[in-house]
């Protein structure tokens, strides 16, 4: 049989709220190749689409440690440095790249760096001088989908103006916060309306099991795994998300709050979690995900260091009682080390999806940036930025030393990479090469 692309499990909460749960990608939805989505029941065999490519656009604030973080050698057989140990086991899915000038960024301000990585443009004094990329890029690819586009956030930090607490940005000084409460997350992708419905002792999954039973029956014997398979995950996430604490199904952010939530790393999870299955339902082609705030002052209980906050130990003269320059180097680097941490989490979900002759990585763009190379003294040249995914024939398994700037190097990802024909990003009209194939 064939099987629309576009199929879904439908069912009603006790208030008849529609509930629907996108399916992933199955055998029965692609051509004999597996390149391309075949035509549904009833349709013409020339109605065939391509897989579609999808775009994360990935930040963390405060910057790095140079020495803990970029690599010595260029090339494919480049060290891993301890901040990049995470991604040992999908170094061949990467491009580490160093060098590029962060050249919006001019003030050197946490405010000025970011609207200079996110946007290519200089900060106005309110927020972001232009469009981030990611909003850009879906304004190009993201009008087909449910979400145009989908803004994930982690930690719930209200310190700091718009510009430190947003990272997408419609337009000068137009922000579009992002989502940081996995119940809200759920309940927008799933159609949930009744308030705390993951707190319920039901499960989303028994207002579809009906049409979940039925669609089995007709299903190759795969699909019908991948099918159970999938629904696991859900009741899995649905789980994930009512069990965490209390305090976490409402803003909960005071003025005065500093950032110490203990359960920081499972909500960051769950929040990729959710980034996943919206990909995998084709829900959305583009998401950007905010794990941590630009200047943030986030404690990090999990990893043993609460003596001082984020943006303290990036500075010499902000650190813990008693600690030194080294102390406050070698903390970083372990904060840094669990940021990328959680986003080989989210590289290594969507590789280990099954999509049509590949997987979903195959036709994915994530990007990975910080506002600042070297921490201390607000660096914006040498800029750190991680590539992942084959999409558009990304150029992956190695680490480039490049010159040029940031902007260059996301109009050769908007253009050799996505395809999308764009005159300009920011402030720079020339791209880079060196990054496809």
């Amino acid at each position: 049989m064939r099987l629309s692309r576009r199929a879904l499990l439908r069912g009603c909460t006790v208030s008849q709220a529609a509930i629907t749960i996108g399916l992933p990608p199955l055998v029965s939805m692609f051509n004999s190749h597996g390149n391309a989505y075949a035509a549904g029941p009833g349709t013409s065999a020339k109605k065939q689409t391509a897989i579609e490519s999808r775009f994360v656009f990935w930040y963390n604030g405060n910057g790095i440690p140079e020495r803990y973080w970029i690599p010595g050698e260029t090339g494919p057989d480049y060290n891993l440095t301890p901040c990049l140990n995470p991604l040992a086991a999908l170094r061949n899915d990467v491009h580490v790249i160093t060098g590029l000038d962060n050249a919006a960024g001019r003030g050197g301000t946490h405010p000025d760096s970011t609207s200079g990585i996110l946007a290519c443009m200089p900060f106005t004094g309110r927020g972001a001088g232009g469009p981030s990329l990611d909003y850009t890029i879906a304004g190009k690819i993201g009008n087909e989908s449910r979400f145009r586009s989908l803004q994930i956030g982690v930690t719930q930090e209200s310190f700091g103006s718009s510009m430190q607490r947003n990272m997408t940005w419609a337009a000068a000084d137009r922000p579009l916060p992002c989502e940081e409460i996995p119940h809200k997350l759920f309940d927008r992708l799933f159609g949930v309306h009744e308030e705390g419905w993951v707190r319920r002792k039901r499960s989303i999954l028994d207002t579809v099991r009906e049409d979940a039973t039925a669609l089995r029956k007709k299903l190759p014997k795969e699909d019908a795994l991948r099918v159970d398979e999938h629904l696991t995950g859900v009741r899995d996430l649905e789980r994930a998300v009512s069990d965490l604490p209390e305090r976490y199904h409402l803003r909960m952010s005071p003025p005065d709050f500093e950032g110490d939530m203990r359960d920081w790393p499972r909500v960051a999870k769950i929040q990729s979690d959710l980034l996943a299955y919206a990909f995998v339902t084709r829900q959305t082609r583009v998401a950007s995900y905010m794990l941590t705030k630009c200047q943030g002052i986030a404690r990090f209980p999990w990893l043993g260091y609460t003596a001082a906050r984020h943006h303290d130990y990036t500075h010499r003269d902000g650190l813990a009682p008693g600690a030194d320059g080294a102390a406050g180097q070698r903390i970083l680097r372990d904060i840094c080390r669990w940021h990328v941490e959680e986003f080989a989490y989210l590289v290594a979900k969507l590789k280990a999806t099954p999509e049509g002759a590949g997987n979903v990585l195959d036709n994915t763009l994530l990007v990975f940036v910080h506002e600042h190379a070297e921490a201390n003294p607000h660096k914006n040249t040498n800029c750190p930025i991680i590539l992942a995914g084959h999409a558009g024939r990304l150029k992956t398994g190695l680490h480039s030393r490049m010159t040029g700037t940031v902007a260059e190097l996301y109009l050769a990802l908007t253009n050799d990479v996505l395809g999308l024909d764009l005159e300009s990003v920011g402030t720079s009209s020339r791209k880079l090469s060196g990054i496809s194939a």
